[in-house]
């Protein structure tokens, strides 16, 4: 098969139509070719672009490789810091079904209700104490942008989606009725119970993580059977501060103290585990 080039004006090897002589290399002109200068020159004039800068280059020893660290892991809620201080964070936004359990106070609840909108989430509250919600409500510019809430029974569908996650709250008491809206592709649900409850058993076997805040010496005993938790965390938790949740998923456990920020403060107040 023949190949055919067509002659291009500045291009090293080609001829120019305009004079016949061969191009930037000086190939078939018999003459010495121009300097680098030139040629660059003649390469931006034939329209391939300006040269950069010429900077240093920038190298790692082997020994200085380990000291490079980037913040890389889950996106989502940040819902406080862990024992050492670090950022826990609670990815609630997910393409599969997503089931969390509070065992814990409203308060906790508003907070991650209100960090999950500020992530993009709308946010669908189902409840018998609307004027609880309220005020959050009127901050967050309610509607499909913000949080909506719905009497017991009646949250509508959702539309849940990539472009718009949706987060269903249920603050329905010790004993909530089987959800009409349950948990989907980018629909999580969080499901509040002030106390351990004859329910709370079902509810913690269908969730994928468990928040656990302070209860009586006789609900920790309780959870301890049905969590399988270890006999320091059973202990620990009566003792747990306003604010701090102990979240289990599988075999992981963590201690979280969630800290408000000044326009929490504001809106919901300080840290509380009663209402």
């Amino acid at each position: 098969m023949a190949v055919t080039t067509t002659g291009t004006a500045g291009v090293p090897g080609t001829p120019d139509p305009a004079t016949g002589h061969g191009g930037a290399g000086g190939f078939g002109s018999g003459e010495p070719g121009p300097g680098v200068g030139a040629r660059v020159r003649e390469r931006i004039r034939a329209g391939f672009g300006l040269v950069g800068p010429r900077h240093g280059r920038h190298a790692l020893s082997l020994e200085q490789v380990d000291s490079l660290a980037l913040p890389i892991g889950d996106d989502g809620v940040v819902i406080g810091v862990d024992a050492e201080g670090q950022p826990a964070v609670l990815g609630i936004n997910r393409p599969t079904p997503y089931d969390v359990v509070l065992i814990g106070g409203l308060w906790t609840a508003q907070v991650l209700a209100l960090r999950a909108a500020a992530t993009g989430a709308r946010v669908a509250v189902e409840t018998g104490r609307a004027q609880a919600w309220m005020q959050m409500v009127h901050a967050m510019g309610g509607g499909q942008n913000g949080m909506a809430v719905y009497d017991v029974g009646r949250v509508p569908p959702q539309g849940a989606s990539a472009g718009g996650p949706v987060l269903v709250v249920r603050d329905c008491g010790m004993r909530p009725p089987r959800g009409r809206v349950v948990a989907g592709p980018w629909q999580s649900v969080l499901t509040l119970l002030p106390y351990l409850s004859p329910v709370a058993p079902r509810l913690i076997r269908q969730a994928r993580l468990v928040g656990v805040q302070r209860v009586s010496p006789d609900e920790a005993a309780e959870l301890g059977r049905a969590m399988a938790l270890p006999r320091g965390d059973v202990d620990s938790l009566p003792t747990l501060a306003d604010g701090v949740t102990l979240w289990c998923a599988d075999r992981d456990r963590q201690y979280v103290m969630t800290q408000p920020t000044d326009a929490e403060i504001g809106l919901l107040g300080t840290p509380r585990r009663m209402d």
